[in-house]
């Protein structure tokens, strides 16, 4: 890709484009001053450099394995290429994570709408990743596209869930189906009959976040997805996991544990501007093959974006020189 050329993909009034540029800043602070330094360090590219690199990239959390293998395919296009300087070097790093994350797939980041009737979202992440909040959030986004929203308060084990995702509900204009006490299933149920009745576009399912049992939180999203596609062919159309960009490796363990009890079909990573390490999001594609979707950037409902691999790499590097 190139990262010169790369800078001028992109118009300047992008207000996505801003948003990333803003909220990988602290990631962006670390990397790349710790990158401009390594290059001024070294005036040829040796083992002591690529030490240092993994060093940086491991500290911005892109994951041990990852690295390894990243810093095994610059050394080969280092050999190929004949490359000396590490100042051309840095081209060639901003090229190969593109790389890593894209892995001559074709990246699909958009939702999976249904062709009839309602879309069936389901959310899924242990507790305290802000997944309520993604909800509401992603029903805000969907809401100012022309999209009728339907929340349901699939989570009745933690306390305060139901009522937050009534408040967003009430604060964005979509109704939400509950019931205080119930088994999750038979809320679903009750929410997509009216959701067929009514002829919502969108359904977004809150879920429990345990993780301590995994056998009882496997046997409860069986329980919840059997009963979505007795009622709604095809559905779930989306299982988005949600982690907490801050917990860091952390992230990596819960969707390998998520991926082992339900198909996840994207990943949601929130509180992405509050960390130094952005490269999470690298790991995370690199360790469980799943897409990140969207991401958070910011506290405010307009926030959560749709994740576009070529504006993260802008606004992991657009100040390196």
């Amino acid at each position: 890709m190139g990262l010169f050329k790369f800078k001028n993909l992109f118009k300047k009034n992008d207000k996505d484009l801003k948003s990333y540029d803003k909220g990988l800043e602290k990631t962006r602070k670390e990397f790349t001053s710790k990158l401009n330094l390594l290059t001024l360090k070294h005036n040829k590219i040796d083992e002591e450099y690529f030490e240092e690199l993994e060093e940086i990239l491991i500290s911005a959390d892109i994951g041990v394995n990852t690295v390894i293998n990243f810093i095994d395919k610059l050394k080969k296009r280092v050999k190929h290429e004949n490359i000396k300087d590490a100042e051309e070097l840095k081209e060639i790093i901003v090229d190969e994570m593109f790389i890593i994350y894209v892995e001559n797939e074709i990246i699909v980041n958009k939702i999976n709408y249904a062709e009839n009737g309602p879309t069936v979202i389901l959310f899924v992440g242990v507790n305290g990743v802000g997944k309520t909040t993604t909800i509401g959030k992603l029903a805000y986004k969907l809401k100012e596209e022309g999209k009728k929203v339907l929340l349901i308060a699939g989570d009745t084990f933690r306390a305060g869930a139901i009522e937050q995702l009534n408040e967003w509900g009430s604060k964005i204009g979509c109704e939400t189906v509950y019931k205080e006490e119930r088994d999750p299933a038979s809320v679903i149920y009750d929410g997509l009959i009216k959701a067929k009745n009514e002829n919502y576009d969108v359904v977004l399912i809150d879920t429990a976040g345990r993780l301590q049992n995994k056998v009882n939180l496997m046997n409860e999203l069986e329980k919840i997805n059997k009963v979505i596609a007795n009622i709604i062919e095809g559905a779930p159309h989306e299982t988005l996991l949600v982690i907490d960009a801050t917990t860091g490796q952390n992230g990596i363990s819960q969707a390998k544990s998520f991926k082992e009890i339900t198909n996840v079909t994207g990943i949601v990573l929130t509180k992405l501007d509050g960390t130094a390490k952005g490269g999470i999001v690298l790991a995370i594609k690199d360790s469980v093959k799943i897409p990140v979707k969207y991401i958070g950037l910011g506290e405010s409902k307009e926030d959560l974006k749709v994740f576009d691999i070529e504006k993260y790499i802008y606004g992991l590097f657009k100040e390196m020189e």
